[in-house]
C-alpha cells in the first residue's frame, strides 16, 4: 500500500482593481497590441492599498477550504509559497493560519520565486509521505505591484497580484500511475544565473528593491528547462506526455507557454491558460490556473496534470498529479 496526496480542493482569490492595458499607454511608451504580442496578456489585477499578500492568501484558503466541505482546524498545515510576505517575520502562512482559525496544526512560508508553489507543493507531499501531516493547506500568494519599477516598459506590465490555493490530503493508493494523488516531483536550482531575474533589495541592504529580469536570456532558460523537468517528473512516474491530460504551466508568457507546450510535444488544446486576463502572479499562478480549471470544468478527476514553473534563482520544477 502506497500513501498519495489527493487534491481534495482548491480555491483562488483576485483583487477586484482589473488593470487592462491601456492603463500603462499614457505613462510609458507601450501599446495593449505591443503588450499583447511579446506576452499574451491583456489584463491584470492590482491589490489594493494596505491589502496584503496574506490578505490575498486568506481568502483563496478560505475558497479551498469551502470547496473541500473543511473548516480550518481540518488543516494539519499551511505551506504558503510567496516572494512578497507581509513582514520579513513572522511567516505569512502563519497569519493565513490563524486567520482560517486554525489552532492546532504548523505553518511555514517557501521562497523560490516564480517556482514557489512548485517547490511548496513538492514539500507538503512529503510531509504527507513521511507522516508529518494527513491533510496540507498549499497556496501560492503574490502582491508583486509592490515591487515594480514603473518607469521599466519591459517588467512593469508583465505582473499583476493574486492568490490560489490546494488542500492535499493522505489516501492509499495501490503505488501504479493509475492512482489519484501526486505521482512524481523535480527540483532544480542554479545560483550561476542569479542575475537574470533578481530583486536589486532586501533586508540586509535595508532596501525594499524593484525587480530586474533580462527578458531574452530568461526565456531561453524557461523553455528549455520547463520542458526538461516536465519530462523528468513524467519519466519518474513512469508516464509520457502522450499520457497528459492538462498542462498547467507558470502563467509567465504566452510564447514561453506555447513554445514549452511544443518542445513537450503536448497541443495547446491541452493547456491551461490564464495569463491573458491575471498577467504573470508568479508563486501564484498555478494554483490560481488550477482553480480556474477546476471551475471552467477543463480539469476532472482523474485527469493527469503536469505543473512545471521556473523563476529566480534560477529555481525550476514540476509535479505530476492525477487529479
Amino acid at each position: 500500500m502506497t500513501i498519495r496526496a489527493v487534491v481534495t480542493g482548491v480555491g483562488h482569490y483576485l483583487p477586484e482593481r482589473v488593470v487592462p492595458n491601456s492603463y500603462f499607454e499614457d505613462k510609458l511608451d507601450t501599446s495593449h497590441d505591443w503588450i499583447v504580442s511579446r506576452s499574451g496578456i491583456e489584463r491584470r489585477h492590482f491589490a489594493a492599498e494596505g491589502q496584503t499578500t496574506s490578505d490575498l492568501a486568506t481568502r483563496a484558503a478560505n475558497a479551498a477550504l469551502e470547496n473541500a466541505g473543511l473548516t480550518g482546524n481540518d488543516i494539519d498545515a499551511v505551506v504558503l509559497a510567496t516572494s512578497t510576505a507581509d513582514f520579513t517575520f513572522p511567516s505569512a502562512a502563519t497569519m493565513v493560519q490563524h486567520n482560517i482559525g486554525n489552532t492546532s496544526g504548523f505553518a511555514f512560508d517557501i521562497q523560490a520565486v516564480c517556482a514557489g508553489f512548485v517547490f511548496a507543493l513538492t514539500n507538503a507531499n512529503a510531509l504527507i509521505q513521511s507522516g508529518s501531516a494527513k491533510r496540507v493547506l498549499v497556496i501560492g500568494a503574490e502582491t508583486f505591484t509592490r515591487i515594480m519599477d514603473w518607469e521599466d516598459r519591459s517588467t512593469c506590465v508583465l505582473f499583476g497580484d493574486g492568490a490560489g490555493a490546494l488542500i492535499i490530503e493522505a489516501q492509499d493508493g495501490t503505488g501504479a500511475n493509475t492512482d489519484r494523488g501526486i505521482l512524481a516531483t523535480d527540483l532544480n536550482s542554479d545560483g550561476t544565473y542569479r542575475d537574470l531575474l533578481y530583486v536589486d533589495g532586501g533586508v540586509s541592504t535595508q532596501t525594499t528593491g524593484r525587480l530586474r529580469m533580462e527578458g531574452k536570456e530568461v526565456f531561453r532558460h524557461a523553455v528549455e528547462k520547463l520542458a526538461q523537468t516536465a519530462h523528468k517528473s513524467l519519466g519518474d512516474a513512469g508516464l509520457t506526455s502522450e499520457d497528459v491530460d492538462w498542462v498547467v504551466p507558470h502563467q509567465a508568457n504566452i510564447r514561453i507557454i506555447q513554445s514549452t507546450a511544443k518542445k513537450l510535444g503536448v497541443s495547446m488544446d491541452k493547456v491551461v491558460v490564464t495569463v491573458q486576463d491575471h498577467g504573470n502572479t508568479s508563486a501564484a499562478s498555478i494554483p490560481l490556473a488550477l482553480s480556474v480549471g477546476v471551475q471552467s470544468g477543463q480539469i476532472k478527476q482523474g485527469d493527469l496534470v503536469v505543473t512545471e514553473a521556473i523563476g529566480g534563482g534560477l529555481a525550476w520544477g514540476s509535479v505530476v498529479i492525477r487529479w
